[in-house]
C-alpha cells in the first residue's frame, strides 16, 4: 500500500520529534564530550544483524564501520555460547575452568609459538595498558615510542602515549618519543623514494638516539600493526623488522597493537603484523574489539621471559572478569564462525574487488588520490589537488553526509580527517562492495557538477 505524501509527511515530523526528544535526553544524561555519530543529524538504531542496521522505522543501513561486529553483528552462533553459558556459570575467573583453558589454547595455534602467555582482561585499554606495565618491568625502562597520530586507549596511561589524544591536551610527557608514521604517500619519504623502509626505520633509530642523549631508556616500541586513526596506513613490507632491531638494541620491546586489525580482517594473515613478513615476531601482541564481537573481552599475549619477569615482583596480577566462563565462550564461538565460514579468505576475496572498483573511481575522480588497504582493511584519501595532497577534510564531511542520507554508514579518519575509512563486518560482500561504491561515484559526481555551477 503506498502512503499518501502528506501522511508520509506526518511520519517523517514524528521521527523528528522523537529523535528530538531522544537527543535531548541524551544531552541531558551524557557529557558533551561523547559525540555521536552524524551529529547534526544522528541515526537512532534499536537493531542489527550481519553487516546491516536498522533504525526505529526498519531502515536498513549497510554498516561499513563496525569492526567491533567482527563475523556479523547479532550472529546466531555467537549470541548461542552466550545463551548457554549465562545458563551455567558466569563469575570471577580466578576458579578452574575449562573454557578458559580451551580458548588460550586455541588462541595459541593463530599465534607464533613464542607468544604463549595470555593475559584475559575486559577491553583493549586495559589491554594496552598491561602491555605498557608489562614492557617496563621486563625492561626496567620507562620510555615509550609512538607513531605520530596514534591512538591506543582511553586510560590516562594510554593518554599519554597517543599524540591523537595528548596534542589536544596537555602536550606530550617527556617519556614520550614521537617518530613519523610510516605513509608512504603522504609522509616525509613517499613511494618515489628509493628505500622507504630503511628510511623511516632510521627514523626511529634517531629517535631513539636522542632519547639516549637526554639519558632517557626504551621500554617499547607501541605501534599499531596497521595504523588506523592515522589514516589506514599500511607500512611497507620490513619496517618492522628493521625498527625492531634498533629497539631491541635499545633494551626495549616491541608491542604490536591488533585491537583494530587482528582476527583475520586483512585476509591473508590471521594477524596484522604477519603482513611484514614471516621473519617477524613482536614480543607483546594486544587484542580488543573483534575477539568478542562485541562482547567486552581482551587479551594479551606474550613470552615466558616477559611474564616471568612481570611475576617476579612478587605482586600478583588479576582481572575480576577477564576470561570469565562467558567471555571465553564468546571468543571460542568467535574463532569457530571465522573458520567455519571461512571469513579469512572472504577477506581477501571482498577486499580485493573493493580495492579494485574503489581504484576505478580513482582514475575517474580527482579528489580520491590514494586507494590503500588489505582484506577488510582499506582507506581512501580524498584530496584537494594531486601536486600537494591537500586533505579534502569538507568533501570527506559532506560525501559521508550523503553516504548516510543513502543509508550507508561510513566515517573518516586521519590527520586531516579526510580518508574513508572501510572496516565493515566481515560478512560484508560483494554485493555490499558494489552498492557503497556505485553510490560513491553518484555522489562524487554530484559534488563535481555543484562545483562546476558555482
Amino acid at each position: 500500500m503506498t502512503v499518501p505524501a502528506n501522511r508520509r509527511n506526518v511520519f517523517y515530523q514524528q521521527d523528528k520529534l522523537n529523535s528530538l526528544r531522544l537527543i535531548l535526553l541524551s544531552d541531558a544524561c551524557h557529557s558533551s564530550s561523547c559525540k555521536l555519530f552524524f551529529s547534526n543529524d544522528p541515526v537512532k538504531i534499536v537493531k542489527a544483524k550481519g553487516q546491516y542496521m536498522y533504525d526505529e522505522n526498519g531502515r536498513q543501513y549497510l554498516d561499513c564501520i563496525n569492526n567491533v561486529a567482527h563475523v556479523g553483528h547479532c550472529h546466531p552462533d555467537i549470541i548461542k555460547a552466550a545463551h548457554e553459558q549465562n545458563q551455567l556459570l558466569n563469575t570471577n575467573s580466578r576458579y578452574l575452568h575449562d573454557n578458559l583453558v580451551d580458548y588460550a589454547e586455541r588462541l595459541s595455534k593463530t599465534l607464533p609459538e613464542k607468544l604463549r602467555i595470555f593475559y584475559f582482561l575486559n577491553s583493549g585499554s586495559e589491554a594496552n595498558d598491561l602491555a605498557l606495565r608489562l614492557a617496563r618491568q621486563y625492561t626496567k625502562h620507562e620510555d615509550v615510542i609512538v607513531l605520530d597520530h596514534a591512538y591506543h586507549g582511553h586510560l590516562t596511561s594510554l593518554i599519554d602515549i597517543s599524540p591523537y589524544k595528548f596534542r589536544n591536551l596537555e602536550g606530550q610527557k617527556e617519556w614520550v618519543h614521537v617518530a613519523p608514521v610510516p605513509d608512504t604517500y603522504r609522509g616525509l619519504y613517499r613511494e618515489d623514494h628509493e628505500d622507504a623502509v630503511t628510511a623511516y626505520a632510521d627514523e626511529v633509530k634517531n629517535t631513539i638516539e636522542q632519547a639516549h642523549k637526554r639519558g632517557r631508556k626504551i621500554a617499547a616500541f607501541f605501534v599499531e600493526s596497521l595504523p588506523s586513526v592515522g589514516g589506514q596506513i599500511i607500512p611497507p613490507a620490513g619496517y618492522f623488522q628493521k625498527v625492531a632491531e634498533h629497539v631491541h638494541k635499545a633494551g626495549g620491546v616491541f608491542i604490536a597493537d591488533e585491537i583494530q586489525v587482528g582476527f583475520g580482517r586483512v585476509g591473508k594473515h590471521f594477524w596484522a603484523f604477519q603482513l611484514q613478513g614471516e621473519d617477524f615476531i613482536p614480543d607483546i601482541v594486544t587484542m580488543g574489539k573483534p575477539i568478542g564481537n562485541g562482547h567486552p573481552l581482551a587479551c594479551v599475549a606474550t613470552t615466558k621471559e616477559i611474564a616471568e619477569a612481570f611475576a617476579a615482583t612478587g605482586v600478583e596480577y588479576f582481572n575480576t572478569f577477564g576470561g570469565n566462563p562467558v567471555s571465553c565462550a564468546i571468543g571460542l564461538a568467535v574463532l569457530d564462525v571465522i573458520e567455519k565460514e571461512h571469513l579469512q579468505a572472504h577477506a581477501t576475496e571482498v577486499g580485493n574487488f573493493l580495492m579494485k572498483i574503489l581504484k576505478e573511481q580513482q582514475i575517474k575522480h580527482p579528489i580520491i588520490g590514494d586507494v590503500r588497504g588489505c582484506g577488510l582493511f582499506i582507506g581512501v584519501d580524498l584530496i584537494k589537488d594531486q601536486a600537494e595532497r591537500t586533505p579534502a577534510t569538507a568533501e570527506a564531511e559532506d560525501l559521508i553526509t550523503r553516504l548516510k542520507e543513502r543509508y550507508i554508514l561510513l566515517s573518516t579518519d586521519g590527520p586531516g580527517r579526510n580518508v574513508l575509512k572501510f572496516k565493515p563486518p566481515m560478512c560484508f560482500n560483494m554485493e555490499d562492495a558494489k552498492f557503497v561504491v556505485e553510490t560513491i561515484d553518484e555522489i562524487l559526481t554530484d559534488m563535481e557538477k555543484e562545483c562546476l555551477s558555482q
